[in-house]
């Protein structure tokens, strides 16, 4: 279509995803842009699937990147990576804390961290809030790793960091956002699906939702 009355029809972005990155995009379409914003401004947690392969370093810490070394692998174990895993998870929840500014010996503390709601309402490092291995099979492996503030970059190097750790190296080799706040995977449309009726729907599907998050979180 064209013409002038398409030309008012603002449609907008909300957390992006990287070329080398799939899943979750949330777009807004006219009066959604504001509500993208809002959203926003509620420091919803993020969450993804995350691919590893032990046994090479790339430049980019992607399996498609310029191979920088090799390294060997056999000595790693799951009982190993879980124990990194936990740690990582420990000095994200002191952090976690250190930016949400609440006071933990408070009545108002205990009800946020019953509901969920601990979290950094305002700018802060990345921040992962759980990680945790989903299948391991030398040399592969996957994790789950729920988060704030990242960008996919950053999981990327995350999962450098833990073969640095485990006396190895490893490269991402998937990084798929299945949670976006209040969207899942099953909110998202399939380029099959991007017609009208099929955006019509979706936008009807979630409005609860959207204003039930808002409602809960900034009132």
């Amino acid at each position: 279509v064209r013409g002038p009355r398409f030309r008012r029809l603002k449609i907008g972005a909300g957390h992006r995803l990287d070329v080398k990155a799939s899943g979750v995009f949330v777009l807004g379409i006219g009066h959604g842009n504001k509500l993208l914003t809002d959203l926003y401004n509620c420091h919803l947690t993020k969450v993804y699937t995350v691919g590893g392969l032990f046994g090479k370093a790339t430049d980019d810490f992607s399996d498609t990147g310029k191979l920088v070394e090799k390294t060997t692998f056999d000595h790693i174990t799951r009982e190993k990576l879980e124990r990194i895993l936990a740690v990582i998870q420990g000095t994200n929840h002191k952090a976690l804390l250190m930016h949400s500014n609440i006071d933990m010996k408070t009545q108002e503390a205990y009800e946020l961290a019953v509901k969920g709601l601990i979290r950094p309402m305002g700018k802060s490092p990345p921040i992962i809030t759980a990680i945790r291995c989903l299948q391991f099979a030398l040399p592969e492996f996957q994790l789950e790793i729920h988060c704030l503030h990242e960008t996919q970059q950053y999981l990327r190097k995350i999962v450098h960091e833990i073969g640095l750790e485990l006396k190895s190296s490893a490269v991402c080799t998937q990084v798929r956002r299945i949670r976006d706040g209040v969207f899942t995977l099953d909110d998202a449309l399939l380029r099959t699906q991007w017609n009208l009726q099929s955006i019509q729907n979706a936008i009807w599907d979630c409005q609860l939702k959207v204003k039930t998050e808002l409602e809960k979180t900034l009132g």
